[in-house]
């Protein structure tokens, strides 16, 4: 196994690795809204939390020399499901025809108290 850190994306906020590759495939820890810089929430609104779920996603993605083209399952986490249309549109875009398989779930919280959490497994 191998261990994949970028300054890019949040540092872990636990004792956890940003992402771990094993048998060529990435497995990354859920993403929330952090800033990669100041370890805050990038925002409030879903929309601004996903944008920057995305970015730290992509930013691991890069780091272990992979890319959203290559994700093969995601898993969404949200605090509330009635911002799910918001999501599924920002998904779209960050995936393009790529369509990887995926669940979403409504949770009763998340860490920080963030809207959103995604992790995903990806070939390398």
């Amino acid at each position: 196994m191998k261990t994949i850190y970028t300054l890019n994306a949040p540092k872990p906020i636990g004792p956890y690795a940003q992402a771990v590759v094993s048998n060529g495939l990435l497995f990354t820890s859920g993403q929330i809204a952090l800033d990669p810089v100041t370890n805050d929430m990038a925002g409030e609104d879903i929309e601004t939390q996903t944008r920057q779920v995305l970015a730290n996603l992509a930013a691991v993605l890069d780091q272990a020399g992979s890319n959203p083209q290559k994700v093969v399952k995601t898993t969404i986490f949200l605090a509330d499901l009635a911002d799910f249309t918001v999501v599924n549109g920002l998904y779209g875009e960050f995936f393009g025809d790529h369509k990887p398989a995926r669940s979403t779930v409504q949770v009763a919280a998340l860490p920080k108290s963030a809207r959103i959490e995604i992790e995903l497994v990806a070939e390398i």
